[in-house]
């Protein structure tokens, strides 16, 4: 499969995004594009942009991730995503990302259904515990610090 990876969201959030997966997986160039939509773009412009970029990614199937459902670049990106070599995933976030990346040899189907469950599992309320080495304070009560 040569699935592609673009990611359309408020600048500079796409370049970032893609600076830090070249920095991981520093071979995926080719498979990764990224359109930053600007403050005061016209919503036409941005989407011939976009088109362009997803035309050059020339991949056989494009995964469109956006960073919020309703705002500009998921309007755009709806525009481009036909459902069928193309899909579209609002809310990308860098363990989505990454994991669509690690998966963009698997089927359309496969990589969308890892992507979620990426997105989804890489958002956790993380346990806050005693610096190192530094003792609880003997008016603490919670012992609840190494929950999760």
């Amino acid at each position: 499969m040569n699935n592609g990876i673009f990611i359309i969201a408020h600048a500079p959030l796409a370049t970032a995004l893609r600076q830090c997966v070249l920095h991981v997986f520093p071979d995926a160039a080719s498979s990764l594009a990224v359109l930053d939509v600007q403050p005061n773009t016209p919503t036409d412009e941005s989407l011939a942009t976009a088109r362009l970029t997803m035309a050059l990614l020339n991949a056989e199937r494009t995964l469109i991730l956006t960073d919020m459902f309703g705002a500009t670049p998921c309007n755009v990106a709806q525009k481009l995503a036909d459902g069928v070599s193309s899909r579209l995933v609002a809310g990308v976030n860098l363990p989505m990302l990454l994991r669509a990346i690690t998966y963009r040899n698997e089927s359309m189907d496969v990589l969308v259904a890892r992507v979620l469950a990426g997105g989804t599992q890489g958002v956790m309320q993380v346990a806050v515990t005693a610096p190192q080495n530094q003792q609880r304070k003997k008016n603490d009560q919670n012992h609840d610090d190494h929950q999760q």
